[in-house]
């Protein structure tokens, strides 16, 4: 029997697109109070907090199938540099315009699966991929003559997600979804908590009052809330139906970055989101065609 509810998986994944440009506004509401070093210790630290109770009701147990481990490590590596590297961004851009130039990375993962591993990728696909990378240019230029090199760190975030997608698809079917964040976040914590103390912190950043206690507290539950809501929806729905959802984070992450710091894309920047937003949405929709194509059949892309 089928165990697909639609509606229930598009109520979960719109709440994640709501969830995770919350998440980076806090963060970026804590960018200047708090060391980076101390915001991904407590995003990563309350993630294994929560969820490794999960697990033990769930009596599964923490140990991994044979030759996953450094997979896992690999992909907790990446998710740590990928979130730190989200959180330098967003000291130096508006959200939407952050969100918007990390939106890149379906395009990303699209050339890393034909030059990397081979995949066919077609003419139209390609030049999808041209499109939506011109449209993430006109999003970088306004803020690059403003801020300079920062506003290419949201580049990186595509890359290296990327790539954490790439490793997460390896290792998703091995290790049950919950269990692996819990794991992640326990292997963040270990590596992340002595560096803070041998690496110096950036000079009067640590000055920790309530309010940023509980800012702090607030990022690691909703940055935990949000994955585990896309994971669910995963569970109620076809990827097919809820991958066009997500760019819901940028007219998200636009309203939030209103209300929160009044930053509104200008112009040639709301033109590159625009033209981003379409070619990601195209290429989406271009797989889920050809997935339904009957694999002896030729598809011209």
């Amino acid at each position: 029997m089928s165990t697909d509810r639609p509606f229930l998986g598009v109520l979960l994944m719109l709440a994640f697109c709501v969830l995770a440009p919350l998440g980076d506004s806090i963060a970026k509401l804590l960018g200047g109070a708090v060391a980076l070093g101390v915001l991904l210790l407590v995003r990563f630290g309350v993630q294994w907090i929560i969820l490794l109770p999960l697990v033990i009701i769930g009596k599964q147990g923490l140990g991994l199938p044979q030759g996953v481990l450094v997979w896992t490590l690999a992909r907790t590596s990446l998710h740590v540099l990928g979130i730190g590297l989200m959180f330098t961004a967003l000291r130096y851009l508006p959200l939407a315009d952050a969100l918007a130039i990390a939106f890149v990375m379906p395009f990303i993962m699209l050339l890393l699966g034909h030059f990397a591993m081979g995949e066919e990728v077609g003419m139209q696909r390609m030049m999808a991929c041209l499109v939506g990378f011109i449209g993430t240019l006109l999003v970088i230029q306004p803020n690059f003559v403003e801020v300079g090199y920062p506003a290419l760190l949201p580049l990186g975030v595509a890359v290296v997600f990327a790539l954490f997608m790439m490793v997460t698809r390896k290792i998703a079917r091995a290790v049950d979804p919950i269990k692996l964040q819990a794991i992640s976040g326990i292997q963040a914590t270990v590596v992340l908590l002595p560096l803070i103390f041998l690496t110096p912190t950036e000079p009067g950043l640590l000055s920790v009052t309530p309010g940023t206690i509980w800012l702090l507290l607030a990022l690691g539950v909703i940055g935990t809330a949000a994955h585990l809501f896309m994971t669910w929806s995963l569970r109620f729905a076809p990827a097919s139906t809820l991958a066009p959802m997500q760019y819901l984070e940028i007219p998200f992450g636009t309203a939030i970055g209103w209300v929160i710091f009044s930053d509104l894309p200008n112009g040639l920047a709301a033109i590159g989101i625009c033209i981003t937003i379409g070619a990601g949405l195209y290429i989406i929709m271009r797989e889920r065609q050809l997935s339904r194509q009957p694999q002896d059949v030729p598809v011209a892309e």
